[in-house]
């Protein structure tokens, strides 16, 4: 169940912040784009869908004092405009993706060819509208906040039901949250429950405060972020909680430093790097003769000394094996090297230029 299509994904949502103009989403999409390339990641850039005619009921359009249904209405767009923004997503080499808040949403979703559908935290038990979702047979990711763990483990068991590849983020719904709020644990809490599945964090935080929960989410194993965008434009406002082209940048900047610190991924042990390798043997101990030994001796711990600085060709601490035999003479204090003893590394090619390519030249 879990696809690559959600690992290192950055997800930029849009939402309604073009507020009905076409020339803003797409000034939007052009700029975000543009941090996208140049950093060289993945990235789907989101919309919101709402058949707004319906999603409100008529009684309450009037209602100005309630603020969504005042920005539902005043973003309103039509399905060929929609698709405006969706080609200029494509053609800017991002993933498109939205959330449907709605039934028709969905179909619009499908008529665009929309490749991710995102499920909000409002609507993680909205049955009918997970439904509709899962029939269009797209890549899903679902946000949980404040979801019971009732509410994930069911919609979880219905994607894998349905063999529909599904990520699932972390995320508190606060706009703006504060640092203490992010509850950031709850990213090794996903892990260990829904293990065949990637986790993210959809974040909400102030932009002065977005590259430490960065650092700290990637470190815990979130793999998928998203973060909502907007950009100064005549007649609106970048709320706080929404992030500039230029605070983008600093994100996916902390996203790589912290892959960098981070390092290999914890499925497998990694090797030593030829600097660390170098650092280490420098501490490594030699093998240096405590009397003199004359070519047929036995080697044994006793007659023996282990001492830095380990040499180029001698035989460390690592290699050391009583019972050996001594194939030459050696005086006392001098390093015992891998051609000095009759040893299964002297007649192993790749195992004696390890020995020689390490340690101090003398």
């Amino acid at each position: 169940m879990k696809s690559d299509v959600f690992e290192d994904l950055f997800v930029l949502e849009l939402a309604n912040n073009h507020w009905g103009s076409i020339e803003k989403g797409k000034k939007i999409i052009t700029d975000f784009s543009r941090i996208i390339r140049f950093n060289n990641v993945r990235a789907a850039i989101k919309l919101q869908f709402r058949d707004v005619d319906n999603f409100i009921h008529k009684d309450f359009k009037t209602r100005e004092d309630i603020r969504y249904i005042k920005k539902t209405l005043t973003t309103k767009m039509s399905e060929d405009q929609y698709g405006v923004l969706v080609d200029a997503i494509r053609k800017a080499g991002c993933i498109s993706m939205s959330t449907p808040f709605d039934e028709k949403s969905v179909d619009m979703c499908v008529n665009l060819g929309i490749q991710i559908i995102k499920i909000a935290s409002s609507d993680i038990n909205d049955w009918v509208l997970i439904e509709k979702i899962a029939k269009a047979r797209k890549p899903v990711i679902i946000s949980t906040g404040g979801s019971s763990l009732k509410d994930i483990d069911d919609i979880v068991t219905f994607f894998e039901n349905r063999n529909i590849p599904l990520a699932i983020n972390h995320c508190v719904s606060k706009y703006p949250s504060e640092k203490n709020e992010l509850e950031l644990n709850q990213i090794d809490f996903l892990k260990n429950r829904y293990p065949n599945h990637v986790i993210g964090f959809s974040t909400h935080e102030y932009n002065k405060d977005i590259e430490i929960p960065m650092y700290m989410a990637y470190a815990k194993g979130a793999r998928t972020f998203e973060r909502h965008i907007d950009i100064e434009y005549p007649g609106t406002t970048v709320t706080d909680y929404c992030s500039r082209p230029e605070e983008i940048d600093r994100w996916i900047k902390a996203y790589k430093t912290a892959k960098a610190i981070c390092g290999a991924p914890s499925t497998y042990k990694k090797d030593a790097d030829d600097r660390e390798t170098q650092y280490l043997d420098a501490l490594v101990r030699g093998v240096y003769a405590k009397q003199d030994f004359r070519a047929g001796d036995i080697i044994h711990e006793e007659n023996v000394y282990l001492a830095v600085p380990l040499q180029k060709g001698q035989i460390s601490c690592r290699e050391l094996m009583s019972g050996e035999v001594l194939l030459k003479d050696i005086k006392k204090d001098e390093p015992i090297k891998i051609d000095d003893i009759d040893s299964p590394y002297a007649f192993d090619d790749e195992l004696k230029k390890h020995i020689y390519d390490r340690g101090l030249e003398v």
